[in-house]
This record gives structure tokens, C-alpha cells and sequence, in this order.
């Protein structure tokens, strides 16, 4: 482990895979620190020459990443899940602060990637094996869902359209569909590159999610609505209350992308990137709560246990407003999946570069991008179980992103690399995180993958 008084330099401390991310003007080439990547170069990676973004560019990348499939199937979820909602969403932003603090620890370094900070506080081989796994799982899960809310609101926007139209196809059909624009999508080179894209998508997450508590309120409650948990037996009852507790967690996963975000902000010893990244957050938290707490509320008060596992799909008046609430989602998680896949496309292509030799070509990145694209498509086609995959996935992604993954966390990092005194009030509040984080990380686990396994046995595959 690495303390903060014996850092190594930073040339020293790099991994492999990021060991050619160091760039300087003044070196001499053959030295150490003259490793300029020329995935950087070419491929428009986020250097100091080309880092442009502002606070309100960090908060609309956010809340792209943050708010997205999970605020739909909040009402579902608020039998068990009001205080968790509540608890997630401060005990997050608390975690952002962390990371975003944490970028910058080493002077005259960024931590631009979730793995190199890691690999700063566990080791560069321990540290890597334990956040590159994981974060890969919560990226390809936030994918694969994205993937079927796209494909199941692009169903209810035809179907609300063309009275009926939609239901003439299977739903792997649309689920294709959408899936098909990100094949073109994927191309795109770096997070600038899809910067309109991603505020398209964040203006598209307040508006539907305003649609849907709005169109909830206009509709008024259910005439037998009941606020009991939807349930076929104990056992089943206390397992959907597992899964709810994942799809709330599901909601905050945007950490997972933090870093990377925080990285195309310039940084100077006047204003270092930390405080531009924090303005950013906490706008970026406080759009989170207006879309949250309304959507999940009032949702759940018009349609109790009723409620759909996508509330849009329970509004059926006015068919234009919910209509036009799809198409804004479809927006959304167009923007969403990009801004997850982008950290994954570029690991891919280095990996693919740096250790097995493969040319660094236009080739590459369409093969690569595409193979990514397909095998999440795949996936999502196979098993469009919206709510418990919000679940299953809410189990990983609440981890990595906010609490506990096996061994890394901004709480655990924070503690490895701070090492605040023992029984103090940020080592206190860092441990509490953690066992909380564990406990609903496990239990959303268990309960998200029960209900595929049930759902499963009632659904025709690639229907």
C-alpha cells in the first residue's frame, strides 16, 4: 500500500495499461516520462492540451450516467424503498466527493481511470484486478439494460402512435433496433466527441421524468389502489423486496464513470479540477433528486402495488404525453449507454494494441466497438427482464460505484490512501458505508437473480 508521504513518481507508480498516459512537452525522447500514447493522439483521448470541459459539461455527462433506466421503475420499487432512496442518494454524493477529492492526491497526477486509482491504493497488480473486473461488470450490466429500456420504449412509442402497431413486432425486434444505432454510435472517438449527444440525453431525462410524475398527478390514484407489496407467499415477498432494494441502488451508478469525466476538465494549482468537478456533481445530484423523488413518489401513489416495472408502460392518458415520455427516454439511454461504453471502448482497444499487437486502425475500432455493441444487444434480447435486471445489476453497480467491491470503494480507497484515525468521524462514517453497502449489495444480488430465474420460466426467449 502506498502512503501519501513516500509516492512514488508518477512515471513510476503507472500500470501497463496506463503507463503511456504521461505526457510532458520538455522531456527528452527515450526517457521515462516521454510515453505520449498514440491511442491519445490518434484515437482522441483526454490530454492535457485537449482537456476543455466546464462544470456544467461534468454535470450533464453525469447526469446522463446517473439518471436513466432506474427513475422508471423507482415506483415499483417504493413499497420497501423510500428510505433507502433517500439514503443512497446522500450517502453517493458523499462517496462523489471522494473520488473527485482523490483525482488529484498525487501532485502533478491525475487519476483518470477508475483501475489507476486503485492500483495507486492496493498495488499495481492487486489494484488492478480488483476494480477492472468489477467496473467492467457494471458497465456491460448499465449497457445491457440500457438496451432493453431503449427497445421497450421504442415498442410503447409505436405502439401509442399507430394504435397498436408496436405489438405487431416481437419486442427483440425493437430491442434490435435500438441496438442498431449504437453500431454507428460506437465509433465516435472520446467523451467530447459525444458531448451533444450526452446533454441531448440529460435534457431528455428531465423531461420525461417531469411527464411521468406530471401524468401520474393529472391521473389521480387507482379506485382500489393498494399500497401492500405485491407478493405470492413470504418467500416470494421478502425477495422482491431484495430486488427493489438493487433497482434503488441501480440508480446510482454513475460513479463508475466519475473519473473519466473528471479528466476532460482542465487543472491548474489556481483552480485544480476538483472544484469544478464538485459544481458539477452536485448540480448534477440535485437534477438526480427533482427526477427522483416526484417520479418515485407520486408514481407509487397513483398506482400502488400495480405500478409496471416501467411506470410509462402503466400510463395509458395522454397517449401523446406518454408517447412523447418514450421517445425522450429512448434519447436518454442512447446518450447513457455511450458514456458507458466509452471507458470500456478505449480499455478494449489498448488492451488490444499494447499486449496482443493489433494495428492501430479505423479497422480495429469498428471491429472492436461492434463486437461490444453485438454482445450486448445479445444479451439483452436474451433476457429483457427490465425490473430484475435493474436488480441483479443494482447489486454490482451499487458496489463498485458507491460502496463495496470485494475490496475497492471510494470509502476503502479513501481509507487506504487518507488512513483518518481510528474511531473518528470520517473513519466511522466510511466503515458505516461500507457494511451498509455490503449488506444491499448482497441481498439485491440474491434477490434480482431469483426473479430472473422465475420470470424466465414463464418468458419465450428471443420472443
Amino acid at each position: 500500500m502506498v502512503s501519501q508521504n513516500d509516492s512514488p513518481s508518477p512515471a513510476a507508480e503507472l500500470s501497463p495499461m496506463s503507463a503511456q498516459k504521461v505526457r510532458t512537452s520538455t522531456s527528452m525522447p527515450g526517457t521515462a516520462l516521454h510515453t505520449v500514447s498514440v491511442l491519445e493522439e490518434e484515437w482522441g483521448e483526454e490530454t492535457a492540451v485537449n482537456r476543455h470541459g466546464t462544470w456544467w459539461y461534468a454535470a450533464f455527462h453525469y447526469v446522463t450516467a446517473m439518471v436513466g433506466a432506474g427513475v422508471l421503475s423507482l415506483p415499483y420499487a417504493m413499497g420497501p424503498g423510500v428510505l433507502v432512496l433517500v439514503l443512497s442518494w446522500g450517502i453517493t454524493l458523499y462517496t462523489s466527493w471522494q473520488l473527485i477529492q482523490l483525482h488529484e492526491h498525487v501532485p502533478g497526477r491525475r487519476f483518470s481511470r477508475y483501475h489507476e486509482l486503485g492500483q495507486y491504493a492496493f498495488g499495481p497488480k492487486l489494484g488492478l484486478w480488483v476494480v477492472l473486473p468489477q467496473q467492467l461488470i457494471v458497465q456491460l450490466g448499465c449497457d445491457i439494460v440500457y438496451m432493453v429500456t431503449g427497445g421497450k420504449s421504442l415498442e410503447k412509442f409505436a405502439d401509442t402512435v399507430s394504435s397498436g402497431a408496436g405489438t405487431q413486432f416481437r419486442q427483440s425486434f425493437w430491442i434490435c433496433i435500438f441496438g442498431a444505432i449504437h453500431v454507428f454510435l460506437s465509433q465516435l472517438p472520446n467523451f467530447d466527441s459525444v458531448a451533444g449527444v450526452s446533454l441531448a440525453a440529460a435534457i431528455m431525462s428531465i423531461g420525461y421524468s417531469t411527464i411521468s410524475w406530471v401524468a401520474c398527478l393529472a391521473r389521480g390514484r387507482l379506485p382500489d389502489v393498494s399500497y401492500g407489496y405485491r407478493k405470492a407467499g413470504e418467500t416470494d415477498a421478502m425477495f422482491r423486496v431484495f430486488s427493489a432494494l438493487g433497482q434503488i441502488s441501480f440508480t446510482y451508478a454513475g460513479h463508475v464513470v466519475l473519473l473519466e469525466v473528471q479528466a476532460t476538465i482542465p487543472s491548474s494549482p489556481e483552480k485544480p479540477s476538483k472544484v469544478t468537478m464538485w459544481r458539477g456533481s452536485v448540480f448534477a445530484y440535485l437534477v438526480a433528486a427533482a427526477c427522483y423523488f416526484p417520479t418515485a413518489l407520486i408514481g407509487y401513489w397513483a398506482f400502488g402495488q400495480d405500478v409496471d416495472d416501467n411506470v410509462l408502460i402503466s400510463l395509458g392518458r395522454p397517449a401523446l404525453l406518454v408517447a412523447a415520455a418514450n421517445l425522450m427516454v429512448v434519447v436518454h439511454v442512447i446518450g447513457s449507454y455511450q458514456v458507458y461504453a466509452m471507458p470500456v471502448f478505449h480499455m478494449t482497444e489498448t488492451l488490444l494494441v499494447e499486449k496482443f499487437g493489433f494495428a492501430k486502425t479505423a479497422r480495429l475500432r469498428l471491429i472492436a466497438r461492434t463486437t461490444y455493441v453485438v454482445l450486448t444487444l445479445f444479451v439483452a434480447v436474451t433476457f429483457p427482464f427490465f425490473a430484475d435486471l435493474l436488480g441483479f445489476f443494482g447489486g454490482l453497480a451499487f458496489a463498485p460505484s458507491s460502496f463495496f467491491v470485494s475490496l475497492e470503494l471510494p470509502c476503502i480507497i479513501w481509507l487506504a490512501i487518507k488512513k483518518p484515525r481510528k474511531f473518528s468521524l470520517s473513519w466511522l462514517a466510511n466503515w458505516g458505508c461500507i457494511v451498509l453497502g455490503l449488506m444491499v449489495a448482497l441481498v439485491s444480488m440474491m434477490g434480482g437473480l431469483r426473479n430472473i430465474i422465475v420470470d424466465a420460466s414463464t418468458y419465450h426467449f428471443f420472443g
